[in-house]
């Protein structure tokens, strides 16, 4: 997902040059390498070890990161609608649409079935509180994501449900995340900073407020001009004021996590460093849709060396991860996320 994430991001650029357009499309097609050989391993770990999938999905740690592969979908077709669907392709378009209806109503069903399940099945006390329990709303929250992307390019009779959809499954996303806010800022205060191993997990924090003012600002792009009864213009000004009132405690969570991970940086790699990247390149479009907005060349530019520092990131991330799993530090018996810290 922070591959497809990085793609988007280089589509967004508001400084091009001749030949971008290509090496985010590359990433892109990376991203579709990189799903299909994850998946097929994971298939074959559940079939070859019967029982494995059930307790990966019940396990109080690892399971939190089922909701990481319709993520990962999120920016496939996100990716897609901006890297592969011609102009004219009503087909296509259409396509489009239908996965976008579909991954809403699969992510809808996650969101209360895990949460269903773990309020159930587990008991978590205050201290352990980690910033993965956002996750499993994470998904849903992104189809408000996917249709401030897609419904730009859609018939307006089709882009209005669109973005209807994508408002409500964008503000359920935020609420959830922000009631888990407080549980967060009750731990830290509590227990203090979570263990050096998972503090990068803190960047998921970034990721609701960020991705939720992208997308209102898209979704009010998207809005049909030629509405009686919407004023365009109006949706529009609401739209900046919003995303950048979100931006601001997406900010907050930003130097938040920044401290906490500088101040004690992990030993071990841990699945939770992908945090570092995924939910600040929702801060980085946000950033960048903010300045196309108002206009203004100084956050473009802004906006500009955020990217490069993600694409330092992502590649460190990526590094350390295949080091990892050379090293045996993930991907081995008793070293992944589904035991306790080494």
């Amino acid at each position: 997902m922070s591959t497809g994430g990085l793609a988007l991001l280089i589509r967004a650029q508001p400084h091009q040059f001749p030949g971008l357009h290509t090496i985010g499309l590359v990433v892109y097609s990376f991203n579709i390498i990189f799903f299909a050989m994850i998946s097929l391993a994971m298939l074959c770990r559940f079939f070859f070890h019967p029982g494995s999938m059930a307790r990966s999905i019940t396990h109080p740690r690892e399971g939190f990161f089922l909701p990481t592969f319709f993520l990962s979908i999120a920016t496939l077709i996100t990716g897609t609608e901006r890297y592969a669907i011609p102009a004219n392709d009503s087909t296509l378009k259409w396509a489009i649409q239908m996965a976008f209806w579909i991954y809403m109503i699969l992510t809808a069903v996650l969101s209360i079935g895990q949460y269903s399940y773990v309020f159930a099945a587990h008991s978590f006390g205050l201290q352990t509180m980690m910033p993965t329990w956002i996750l499993p709303i994470f998904p849903i929250m992104l189809s408000g994501t996917i249709a401030s992307v897609i419904a730009d390019t859609q018939p307006e009779i089709r882009a209005l449900p669109i973005v209807v959809a994508g408002l409500t499954c964008q503000g359920l996303g935020l609420s959830v995340a922000v009631l888990m806010y407080a549980h967060m800022i009750g731990r830290l205060m509590q227990s203090g900073l979570p263990n050096r191993e998972h503090r990068p997990g803190l960047f998921m924090c970034v990721g609701p407020p960020a991705f939720t003012a992208l997308a209102l600002i898209g979704m009010a792009k998207a809005v049909p001009q030629s509405s009686v009864l919407i004023d365009a213009k109006i949706i529009r000004l609401i739209a900046d004021m919003c995303a950048i009132f979100l931006w601001a405690l997406s900010l907050w969570w930003f130097g938040i996590a920044w401290v906490a991970v500088l101040s004690s940086p992990p030993k071990f790699f841990h699945l939770g460093w992908w945090a570092m990247v995924f939910p600040n390149v929702g801060f980085t479009l946000a950033t960048i849709s903010i300045g196309k907005e108002l206009g203004n060349h100084p956050i473009l530019w802004f906006g500009t060396g955020m990217s490069i520092l993600m694409l330092l990131i992502y590649i460190f991330v990526f590094v350390n991860h295949v080091r990892a799993v050379m090293r045996q530090d993930i991907m081995y018996p008793g070293r992944d996320e589904d035991v306790e810290d080494h």
